[in-house]
Order: structure tokens, then sequence, then C-alpha cells
């Protein structure tokens, strides 16, 4: 009687050393894999940094061809407009893994001066350089998802009147390069852009009627 109990708890035990035995395999499998992620994370958080120094000084390359090309189209368009030896320049630096982009205006041999693009030459330099980068952003679109279309509204508000025929053929000259449609809407009279628009219409109040729309070219 006592070998039989002896032998049932010895079949017991080896029973329970085969799944202790069984569980041990798979948990020295499971540490084997947790060491191989671990080193796999490790050695991605050690190239992550340099990878991220890379893409970074690939997109500050790759944005500064881009960007340069837009400081010498702005620099034409402050020069040709205002008549002023004036240069369009950008600071650039990335900050959270983003290239951001600050503009300045510098006049030509005084480098030191920098003008600010918001209130230089009374407004005039902001409204030229907001149309410029409009019609550049409009331009790079794809063309099977965007009209080529863009409304003006009051963009020469800060102009001086004298300097409106050369900021709307400077405009009409970049749309017909580009293919794109210009809606511009103006307080200012109707003879400064006989030379540049195709169809100027003007809005004539009427105290019956409301204000109408007249067809003036």
């Amino acid at each position: 009687m006592t070998l039989d109990v002896d032998k049932k708890a010895l079949r017991k035990a080896e029973r329970r050393l085969d799944r202790l035995s069984a569980l041990a395999e798979t948990l020295h499998n499971e540490h084997g894999r947790i060491r191989e992620k671990q080193t796999s994370i490790q050695e991605f958080l050690t190239l992550a940094p340099k990878a991220r120094d890379t893409l970074e000084a690939l997109s500050t390359a790759l944005f500064g061809k881009i960007l340069d090309e837009v400081e010498a189209n702005l620099t034409h368009a402050i020069r040709e407009i205002l008549g002023q030896d004036r240069v369009v320049t950008t600071v650039r630096e990335v900050k959270n893994n983003r290239l951001q982009i600050q503009f300045q205006i510098r006049n030509q041999g005084k480098e030191d001066e920098i003008e600010d693009i918001m209130t230089g030459q009374g407004g005039s330099v902001c409204n030229i350089l907001s149309v410029g980068l409009r019609l550049i952003a409009l331009s790079q679109l794809p063309e099977e998802h965007h009209r080529p279309f863009l409304v003006l509204d009051e963009q020469d508000c800060w102009l001086k009147p004298a300097l409106i025929p050369k900021f709307m053929r400077l405009i009409e000259a970049i749309a017909d390069r580009l293919s794109l449609q210009l809606l511009v809407i103006s307080h200012h009279p109707l003879d400064l852009f006989a030379a540049s628009a195709h169809r100027i219409y003007e809005l004539v109040p009427d105290v019956e009627r409301g204000s109408t729309i007249k067809l003036v070219k």
C-alpha cells in the first residue's frame, strides 16, 4: 500500500516537473525575444537623433533651393514696383522638426539695416510680398485638384497711386506666365488698371436699386 502511494506521488511530481520544465522553456524563449526587442529599440534610440539631424539637413537643403528662388523673385518684385534697391532675404531654422522661415528686407549696401516688412514703405512692402507669396504658393499646387484662381481684395491699399500700374503689370505678367486667373478688388481709380486688366467692372451705388455692376472695359 505504501509502495502504491509512493508511485502515485512520484508520477505526480514527474508531471509537475514536466509542466514546470515546459513553462521554464517558454519563459526562457520569451526572455530571449524581449532581449532582442530591447536591443533593437536601443539601436533605434541611438540612431534616431542622427536620422533626425540628417532629415533636417536634407529638408533645409531641399527647401533652401526653393527659398533661394523665392527670394530672387520677391526681390525682383520689390525693385520693379518700388524702384528701390532692396533685397528680400530669409532666416531659416528648424524647430520641433519643422522648418521655420522669417522674411526680412535689407537695403543694398546697408546689410546691417533690416526693414520691418509689416511697416516698410508704409505697408507697401508687406502688400507686395503677400501677393508674391500667394502667387508662388498657388503655382505649386497640383492642377488636377486646384483651380488656378486667386482673389486679391484691396491688395493695393497701401500702395501709392503712382505705383499701382507697375504693380498690376507685374501681376499680369506672372499670371499669364503661370496661367492663373486673378480677380482684383480695389478702391483706386479705374484708369490705373486700364493697361493691365482684361476686364474692368465698376460697382456703382444706386439709391433706388442698390449697387449695380457696370462693365467699363
